[in-house]
């Protein structure tokens, strides 16, 4: 069997602490992961993880929240208090839009519930790679976020174009904060039915287009030259401007 060393012209493959503490989800995920052109390193659990983040320094940390010892929450939190803005998923059974809510603002990037496509998973990091801004925290953290004149208040639930406030509905806002959150993502209709409307999910995904015209409306946003939120046919939508933390 020939051994074959690295390249030194290749890239390095991003690398990832996968921690979870059920053996046949941790081998099947670190199997696809590298099939996926991903360095994994493996923990079983919360305590684990964080000696492991000491030394490893991983890209992306994939965190299940069900474990012993120290769970995936705790985890997280212990994390972010320490200053360590790592980007991390969280794999979870979230069901209420409070729960998912609670996971991103105790600092996760994103989210995944179980059971869900691996292949999901391997987009979903390569996605929180290209926005995860080293050293900084999460978007998904932040009270304020902003995109040029557009600017969103998370926890007053309040949105403000040019410094006007201006009037829009819960499930509006709800829309325009998961977009802002995951700019420069393509997010189809049935993600924003499952993450804006979760167990609500009666409706159809045509409901979505029509809250998007809303917003749209409200936000004075062009769908022939939109500045914020672009129609990616056949898909769904992306919030195309380039989105910050507002301090204060």
């Amino acid at each position: 069997m020939t051994t074959r060393y690295p390249d030194p012209g290749e890239p390095t493959p991003p690398r990832i602490l996968l921690v979870d503490d059920e053996a046949a989800i941790v081998s099947t995920l670190t199997t696809f992961l590298q099939l996926s052109g991903l360095a994994v390193e493996v923990a079983h659990n919360g305590e684990q993880a964080l000696d492991k983040l000491e030394h490893l320094r991983p890209d992306l940390v994939v965190l299940d929240v069900l474990m012993p010892r120290l769970d995936g929450r705790e985890t997280l939190r212990r994390m972010r208090r320490r200053g360590d803005w790592t980007p991390v998923i969280l794999l979870t059974q979230i069901s209420g839009t409070a729960e998912r809510i609670m996971a991103l603002e105790e600092g996760a990037d994103d989210y995944l519930n179980k059971p869900f496509d691996p292949q999901e998973l391997v987009a979903r990091i390569r996605t929180v790679l290209r926005r995860a801004r080293p050293g900084c925290r999460a978007l998904s953290a932040a009270r304020r976020l902003a995109s040029d004149r557009l600017m969103i208040d998370r926890a007053s639930r309040r949105v403000f174009l040019d410094v006007r406030e201006v009037p829009m509905t819960p499930k509006a806002f709800a829309i325009l904060e998961y977009l802002m959150i995951h700019p420069d993502e393509v997010i189809t209709r049935e993600r924003l039915l499952t993450e804006v409307w979760g167990w609500e999910r009666v409706v159809g995904e045509r409901v979505v287009d029509t809250r998007i015209t809303e917003l749209r409306k409200a936000i004075a946003d062009d769908p022939a030259a939109p500045r914020y939120v672009e129609t990616v046919t056949g898909h769904g939508y992306r919030f195309i401007g380039p989105v910050t933390e507002v301090s204060g």
